[in-house]
């Protein structure tokens, strides 16, 4: 992949997740500020931008969405498929979850 390539694909993230986020801000404010890890500050900035200022914003060469501080052992909860995977997967929401609550 050349660097261009990556630009234009760091470009469609932002403004998908931008798009994404904005949608689940205006559908459900605390079930968003949960799910995306964010402060109510941030969200009430990122609903009122409007497409404009989305499309500029998305635009940048910075990716704006990140990995959540996830540590070794979830990713191996979330990762491993067997017979219990969905078990694992309920253990690894809820320590994620406790990790976006310890960090607001």
């Amino acid at each position: 992949m050349n660097h261009e390539q990556l630009m234009t694909e760091i470009r469609e993230a932002n403004l998908t997740y931008l798009m994404l986020a904005q949608r689940m801000i205006r559908d459900d404010p605390a079930q968003a500020l949960y799910r995306l890890g964010i402060s109510e500050e941030v969200a009430e900035l990122i609903a009122s931008i409007t497409s404009g200022q989305l499309l500029k914003i998305a635009s940048g060469s910075v990716l704006l969405c990140h990995m959540r501080g996830i540590d070794e052992a979830v990713w191996s909860l979330l990762s491993h498929q067997t017979d219990n995977s969905v078990t694992k997967r309920l253990h690894a929401n809820i320590v994620m979850s406790s990790q976006v609550a310890q960090s607001l």
